[in-house]
């Protein structure tokens, strides 16, 4: 059974290893980075696979496959899998430009009756998450700490110019690469794209994914928490819409403290 994707660039590389289809995939016998997922009364993991091509170059990938992990919506009553979800989502932001995760193959069948899917992507092994980043904050120089402030709201800014919402921005989803090293690929990127979503009914929406990251980033100062608000609204100093915003996350803040 062949696979319903494959990056044009890869498949020469998957056929090299005879991973060229569903079935090869599903059955290839490799150890978890961590527990299974069981929610959504289904099961889903990941596993690293590394491919060495012709020229003994290794290409690193997660291989992700999961059983009946099934995410519902007005559109799809009957639940989907949520790698279809996040391989569709992966698709768009590709389209939009928006740096995320890339998608390397993705597959869906039904086996048994259950619905099973594979997503594989792309390593990130030049980038670390933002939550590793802000555990070394205090230690971190000046300079580093702008720039990752700096990646990040241009990251997000990016996003949100799209018309995405990422719905689910908490720092482990910002990629960052180290500020000034070398080589190929966006200074920030996102993962984790099942929840995301188009923005049909206005822009004020935008702050759930501001707010999601502001309090889930405890390390960065009240002046490095300005100067990423200013980065994002591309603004030199506080005006009118900026103020707006900052008490629209404040009244989130306290709505949910609320709670």
């Amino acid at each position: 059974m062949m696979v319903d994707y494959f990056a044009p660039d890869l498949r020469a590389l998957f056929t090299r290893h005879r991973l060229d289809s569903f079935a090869a995939l599903w059955a290839l016998e490799l150890d978890s980075v961590d527990a299974p997922n069981t929610g959504r009364g289904g099961w889903s993991s990941v596993s690293r696979l590394v491919l060495a091509d012709a020229e003994g170059r290794e290409h690193a990938f997660y291989l992700k496959r999961q059983i009946d992990h099934l995410s519902r919506s007005l559109s799809k009553p009957l639940g989907e899998a949520t790698f279809a979800r996040e391989f569709r989502n992966i698709l768009r932001y590709a389209e939009d430009g928006v740096p995320a995760l890339q998608a390397a193959v993705f597959g869906q069948r039904r086996i048994g009756g259950k619905v099973c899917a594979i997503l594989v992507t792309r390593a990130l092994d030049d980038y670390r998450p933002l939550d590793a980043w802000l555990r070394d904050w205090p230690t971190l120089p000046r300079a580093t700490r702008q720039a990752l402030i700096a990646a990040t709201a241009d990251l997000v800014r990016r996003l949100h110019a799209a018309g995405h919402l990422h719905n689910c921005l908490y720092p482990k989803h910002v990629f960052l690469r180290a500020p000034g090293s070398a080589g190929d690929g966006p200074a920030a990127c996102l993962i984790d794209l099942e929840k995301t979503r188009k923005l049909h009914f206005g822009r004020a929406a935008l702050a759930r994914d501001l707010d999601t990251l502001d309090r889930h980033s405890s390390e960065p100062s009240t002046g490095e928490r300005l100067r990423f608000l200013l980065r994002y609204l591309d603004q030199p100093a506080l005006d009118a819409p900026a103020r707006k915003l900052i008490r629209r996350l404040l009244a989130r803040r306290r709505k949910k403290a609320g709670r």
